[in-house]
């Protein structure tokens, strides 16, 4: 990197170590969440399930292959192409974000008219800004190097996630199908919470050589999201939602070990 995206890179590292930058990022969660037609607030749960229920992701069947088609590629690239991916990654994640921002937290149903989940979207974005200075700054480094085998704990949670072996049409309330077709068809590839732990799976594999300011921020998100379905999931009707929850799992714990290791010192 040329000397300004040096400084700039190490002010995001240093301000994403802030106790208010956390603050901030907890605070977006309360931002009130907008109903063209109103909605209940004690009924704020109901309210965000129907919401990502209905998003337009929903709609969108016939984009779902390219969403699971191209993260693949990436992927692949990745491992043999190295340094000359990474640009396209990072663009890759970024634009996901964005996605996840206007097709993940926006409806429109009859119920309540235009629904936007505020805290989501502006997170999402926030989260997408990080990614996309990547692409300029070039701080995640997949260079192979060896790693402790267990680091790689990572792997088929990752993989559990991006599959999301559930039946469709998706609801919260589907049990699981284990059909191998959902690794190349289903809407995980537009789903933030199914295709962050790939994301972050991949910078803790090449941890420490990665942008630490782009883990810090995608964990903390997803920690965040994660904690509030695990108890969405888990402690508001288990018998319902108790599959959903498990393929939450790998977003809570995944981001939270990136959060544990964006602390640690790169090794340039």
């Amino acid at each position: 990197m040329d000397g300004e995206n040096v400084t700039v890179q190490g002010k995001l590292e240093s301000m994403t170590r802030k106790w208010w930058f956390f603050l901030l990022f907890i605070l977006y969660q309360f931002f009130p969440a907008y109903a063209q037609k109103g909605y209940d607030p004690s009924k704020w749960g109901e309210f965000v399930g129907h919401t990502l229920e209905h998003a337009f992701a929903s709609s969108l069947e016939w984009l779902y292959p390219v969403f699971k088609i191209v993260p693949i590629i990436l992927v692949i690239s990745i491992i043999f192409l190295r340094n000359r991916a990474t640009r396209w990654f990072d663009a890759y994640v970024g634009i996901s974000y964005v996605l996840f921002a206007f097709l993940g937290s926006i409806a429109v149903t009859e119920q309540h008219g235009l629904a936007i989940i505020t805290g989501n979207f502006v997170a999402f974005l926030v989260i997408a800004a990080f990614w996309f200075w990547d692409v300029f700054a070039q701080k995640n480094d997949f260079t192979p190097q060896k790693q402790p085998l267990w680091k790689y704990w990572v792997v088929p949670l990752a993989f559990l996630a991006f599959w999301t072996p559930m039946s469709m049409p998706y609801s919260p309330m589907n049990p699981p199908d284990f059909n191998p077709i959902f690794f190349f068809i289903n809407g995980a590839g537009l789903a933030y919470c199914m295709m962050t732990p790939v994301f972050l799976a991949i910078l803790t594999l090449y941890h420490p050589r990665i942008n630490t300011a782009i883990l810090r921020v995608t964990s903390l998100e997803g920690i965040l999201i994660g904690l509030i379905n695990i108890y969405m999931n888990f402690f508001t009707d288990f018998r319902l939602y108790w599959w959903n929850g498990v393929l939450h799992i790998p977003l809570i714990t995944i981001s939270i070990c990136g959060l544990m290791l964006s602390f640690k010192k790169r090794e340039d």
